[in-house]
């Protein structure tokens, strides 16, 4: 079950990340996450409501705020080198992050066999060369690789923390909403900052209301994804849970092939054909 909750973190992210780059074209970033999470927060509210799950609260819930005070600056950071591109270096290079929760399960005790460490390899390898790592054409920006790095660095400190957010179902509805309740208080700081210093929180024709089911899918994919890899995380190793959430640049360039009709380069399909080998060789490790 560890394979299945994490490919469908994987799934839920790389949706999340196309659609957020697309918004992030249209709408400022720090807009489209302080927009998106707040919807997700309104969600989660009446979920926690309902579910009476404010009797979870306990020390745990600081791993929540620690995460949702990471997460927003990992998000506008990760759009922002989008934005800067080019997209098939700053997509792989947002992978790099799960050093991070491997890092951790490794110190904590967990030691893949050796079928798995392939697999981690393979995986790794293949969610790169999926990415499309343009290693000709347009240069790179500094700005870019730094942005991109510090991301991973965020996301990886997100899936860290969140993991031990919770012990629970109920737990981890009330850890996720006091998540994206710090996400909106950090971003929206954010944009408060930024417009007081002069950028516009919306475009030029006012907010961008036909967009809003996109903002709502965005976020929504986001909560979901971070609870769904909590929950891998607890069912089976952090190692293999988080390699396998890592997979989602393979979704990112397969929605851009389906939606917008992007070819996939030689390089991108072998990509694609090792992160789902690096995939079977984890999932019968």
């Amino acid at each position: 079950m560890t394979a299945f909750f994490a490919l469908a973190t994987s799934l839920l992210w790389g949706l999340a990340d196309f659609g957020g780059g697309l918004l992030t074209r249209r709408v400022p970033a720090l807009t489209v996450v302080v927009v998106s999470q707040g919807i997700a927060a309104t969600v989660l509210g009446v979920i926690v409501t309902a579910t009476g799950a404010w009797s979870a609260a306990g020390p745990r819930l600081w791993f929540a705020v620690a995460a949702g005070l990471v997460g927003p600056v990992a998000l506008i950071c990760f759009y922002k080198a989008l934005a800067l591109g080019p997209m098939g270096v700053v997509s792989p290079l947002g992978t790099l992050g799960v050093a991070v929760p491997v890092g951790v399960g490794l110190f904590l005790g967990e030691r893949p066999g050796v079928t798995q460490v392939a697999g981690i390899a393979v995986a790794v390898l293949g969610i790169v060369l999926a990415g499309g790592p343009q290693l000709r054409g347009a240069p790179v920006q500094r700005q870019a690789i730094l942005l991109t790095l510090v991301a991973a660095l965020g996301f990886g400190t997100v899936f860290a923390l969140i993991a031990e957010a919770s012990t629970d179902v109920t737990g981890l509805f009330l850890a996720l909403f006091v998540q994206r309740l710090t996400n909106v208080a950090v971003g929206g700081t954010a944009l408060y900052a930024s417009v007081r210093r002069g950028s516009p929180a919306l475009p030029a024709d006012g907010f961008p209301w036909s967009a809003l089911p996109a903002l709502a899918f965005v976020g929504l994919a986001d909560v979901a994804a971070n609870g769904t890899y909590a929950v891998a995380a607890r069912l089976g190793p952090v190692t293999v849970a988080a390699v396998l959430a890592s997979l989602y640049p393979v979704v990112t360039a397969l929605a851009a092939r389906g939606l917008l009709h992007e070819r996939l380069r030689a390089v991108q399909t072998a990509g694609a054909g090792l992160a789902l080998m690096g995939t079977l060789l984890l999932a019968t490790g």
